[in-house]
Order: structure tokens, then C-alpha cells, then sequence
């Protein structure tokens, strides 16, 4: 208390003679000296922003988002924005699942224990792996801590983790900073026509390789059709096969267990969640043999005193909970909440509206590629490829001046080459679909 009162502050209580000695210590000479802040945005003790009620403020916020662009989003590459029912929400905002921050105490937080076992239990089923957590952060973070868990169960000093050069940028930078620590190094490995090639990634493997990554569906929306060989490939050179891929896309193709994957990753929120602009769900999955490697937590089913059937958290192998020395990951949070949310997003849906919604992403992503390629001067898609929402198109104008073109009739499209333009249709209405048509028709004309 004597030196809160000192200080004026609880969060820093140290005394003037405490602060004089540990500035003496490193050679300051005031506090301010240690903190290298512009003068011109360095806070001189005003905030001012006008005192306003809560119905000006309403206004306000109001006015500032009407000068928002209304553009229909038919970008994807990772970031999806299907319909989320409103039960979700309903039920999700419920005092009981927001104000349960960790679940630490299992007996005032059965309700949510459950529920996130069941979001593992659906992993389980869509990934053929008996392991899965609750859950990690988005997919990025899951690719990295697959491949720190493949560093730590390879036997041999192999270390080479070998991706497509497809992979998004963002991805491959967040997996670059998980292995800076260690002696991984991150490879690339050949596509062709938007998928694996495998010659290529054959003459890159051997037995320096620890981790195999590829993704179904690709970047791109094409699916890969020789998943198995990938799978042969990682288990001849030793190394573990990782698949990413997504809860709506399992539900209608191969399950990765059954291609050889020894770990799933992806981003689950494709449920739960609206298009949230970098906000997400990492999903893991993998076989029984890693239990004990696999990162952040898992909820087990167990029974009480009294025989009833109880939930709690039964692996948490991350810094927070055991030495540090012996944790397999220094991740100190998850998402919990989101993952909460997939799982209510997959029951309302059920197993056969999940693949009615997979269905209908072929198919729509099908038809509209047909469509655009009647269009003098485009042809769609790219990729002789099944597809799964989004697909790749070549236009003959630059694919630059055809996007900002389309974004001035209030569509956004990804940029992906110089005359290549990526398109999905992940919860976009038919009926914007059908003026986007039109849209890029008179842009190309």
C-alpha cells in the first residue's frame, strides 16, 4: 500500500527511491528516457474528445459508417462469410458461455465443457484423427505448432518442412516465425495446374524432411486429387503429412485420415463466424500416438463421485499450466468462444446440412465460372480442377484495372496475377452473383 500511495498508481508500486536506484542501474536518468515516443504523438495528459450523450454517440458512430462503400465481397483465400443462423447467436450470448472466460473450474462449467467436446467430437468425425483440441488461435498458429510437434517427435535431425508455393503469404510468414527458434527451415515445393505436382515434390523430399504440407481445397478452390500419393510420399522419407483444410470442405471430401494425413489444421470458423477480416479458429487434429505433443488443451468426458457423466479439461500442456521447459507450446489462450460457436453453427445444420452447404459450393462455384467464361475476353476457371467455393479467372486487360473497375460497380474480387482475378461465392446471394456477371461483362467489353 505504501508504495501504490508513492506512486499514485496500483500497477506500479515502487518507491521514488526504488525508481531512482533502477534508473541508476541501467544508466537513465528519468523514466521518459527509457520510451522512445514522438513528442508529436506522445500523450500530454488530454484525450480531447467531446463529452457526447449516448444517443449522440449512436449518431455519431452512425454517420461515420454510412461513408462506408457498400461492395458485395466475393473474396475468400482463407476468409469465408456464409450464413450464420441467428440461434447461434441467441444462444452464444448468453451470460453463462461469455462470462466463462478459461474453464478451469469444470464444476461451474459443465454446459461449456460440453460443448466444446462436441466441437472436438466433430473434428473427430470430419478428420478420421481420434485427437483433436479446443481448439488454437487460426490457422496459421496451427500450421506453426504442427510443425514444432513434428520437430519433436522426428527421429532424426531432419529439418526441412516443405510446402506448396501456393501457400497465402500471411501463412507461411506466421509458420517462418514459429520455427525461427528452432533449425527448421521452410521449403517450397512445385504446383501444377493448381495442385500438387507431384514429380516435383518427389525430386524436393527425402530424408531431411520432417513435415509435408498441402491443402484441400488449395488456395486457389481447386481440390486435390492425389492426396494419397502425398500421403506415401511423407511416409517413405519419415516425415509427417499435415492437411489443411476446413469443417464445411471435410464434410464432403476425403476424409484426411484415410489419405495418410497424421495432422489436420485449418480454420474451423467457416462456422460460427461471419467473414471477420483475420479473426478465426484454428482446428488440430491428429492421431493418438501425439497425444501428449499436441498443443494448447483437449476436454475429456469422465465421471464424478456420484458415477454422473462429467466434462473437464484433461490435457493442457502449454507453459501456463506445467515447466516451461516441458511444454509443448507457449500459446496461452484459445478460442474458446468461437469454437463454442462452431460447434452450435454444425448442430443446427447437422450432418446433411453441412453437406448440402459443401454441395452447393460446387456447384455454384461451377456455375458461375461457366458463366464468366461465355464473356469475350475472360476465360473461367484457370484450373481444369473441381473447385470448392472460389475459383481462379483469366481476363485479358490487366487484372488490376479489371478489379478496380468492378470495385467502382460495387464488387471486390481478389488480384492474383497480372491478368488473374480469384472469385468466390461463399455466401454471396444469386442475385448479386448474376449482377456481378453483368458487372464484369461491361468492364471487359
Amino acid at each position: 500500500m505504501h508504495g501504490s500511495h508513492a506512486t499514485g498508481s496500483p500497477y506500479a508500486p515502487h518507491t521514488e527511491e526504488d525508481r531512482t536506484a533502477m534508473l541508476e542501474a541501467v544508466g537513465a536518468d528519468s523514466v521518459e528516457d527509457l520510451f522512445d515516443v514522438p513528442a508529436e504523438v506522445a500523450f500530454d495528459g488530454r484525450f480531447d474528445i467531446d463529452a457526447r450523450s449516448e444517443r449522440e454517440t449512436r449518431r455519431l458512430v452512425r454517420s461515420l459508417l454510412a461513408r462506408n462503400d457498400e461492395v458485395t465481397e466475393l473474396l475468400g483465400r482463407g476468409h469465408y462469410g456464409y450464413y450464420v443462423p441467428s440461434l447461434v447467436d441467441h444462444l452464444a450470448d448468453r451470460s453463462e458461455f461469455l462470462t466463462s472466460y478459461t474453464q478451469y473450474q469444470p464444476e461451474v462449467s459443465q454446459g461449456f465443457l460440453q460443448a466444446l467436446f462436441e466441437y472436438q467430437s466433430l473434428l473427430v468425425e470430419l478428420t478420421g484423427l481420434p485427437v483433436a483440441n479446443c481448439s488454437m488461435y487460426d490457422a496459421a498458429t496451427a500450421l506453426g505448432e504442427a510443425a514444432t510437434l513434428a520437430d519433436r517427435i522426428r527421429d532424426t535431425t531432419g529439418h526441412r518442412v516443405l510446402v506448396p508455393e501456393l501457400l497465402r503469404e500471411e501463412r507461411r510468414s506466421t509458420l517462418e516465425n514459429y520455427v525461427a527458434g528452432t533449425d527448421l527451415v521452410v521449403e517450397s515445393y512445385p504446383v501444377e495446374d493448381g495442385t500438387v505436382e507431384l514429380a516435383g515434390l518427389e525430386a524436393a523430399a527425402d530424408e531431411e524432411v520432417v513435415m509435408i504440407y498441402a491443402e484441400n481445397p488449395t488456395v486457389r478452390g481447386t481440390i486435390e486429387e492425389r492426396l494419397e500419393a502425398v500421403g506415401d510420399l511423407a511416409e517413405s522419407n519419415d516425415a509427417l503429412f499435415v492437411l489443411g483444410s476446413d469443417p464445411i470442405a471435410l464434410s464432403l471430401l476425403e476424409r484426411p485420415a484415410d489419405v495418410g494425413a497424421d495432422v489436420v489444421i485449418g480454420d474451423a470458423s467457416v462456422l460460427g463466424l461471419p467473414t471477420s477480416y483475420g479473426m478465426g479458429l484454428g482446428l488440430f487434429a491428429t492421431r493418438e500416438d501425439y497425444l501428449r505433443q499436441v498443443p494448447g488443451r483437449l476436454v475429456g468426458a469422465s465421471e464424478d463421485a456420484t458415477d454422473r457423466r462429467a466434462y473437464t479439461l484433461t490435457l493442457q500442456t502449454r507453459e501456463q499450466h506445467i515447466r516451461r521447459e516441458r511444454a509443448t507450446s507457449n500459446i496461452c489462450t484459445n478460442q474458446a468462444w468461437v469454437a463454442l460457436r462452431t460447434a452450435m453453427h454444425a448442430a443446427v445444420l447437422g450432418p446433411s446440412g453441412m453437406v448440402d452447404l459443401a454441395e452447393r459450393d460446387v456447384r455454384r462455384a461451377r456455375d458461375l465460372a461457366a458463366r464468366l467464361d461465355e464473356i469475350v475476353g475472360v476465360k473461367a476457371p484457370v484450373h481444369d480442377r473441381h473447385h470448392l467455393r472460389e475459383f481462379v479467372a483469366r481476363v485479358d486487360q490487366p487484372a488490376r484495372a479489371v478489379a478496380d473497375a468492378l470495385e467502382k460497380r460495387g464488387f471486390a474480387v481478389h488480384v492474383v496475377g497480372d491478368h488473374e482475378i480469384q472469385v468466390c461465392v461463399a455466401g454471396v446471394p444469386d442475385e448479386r452473383l448474376d449482377r456481378f456477371v453483368e458487372a464484369l461483362e461491361g468492364v471487359v467489353r
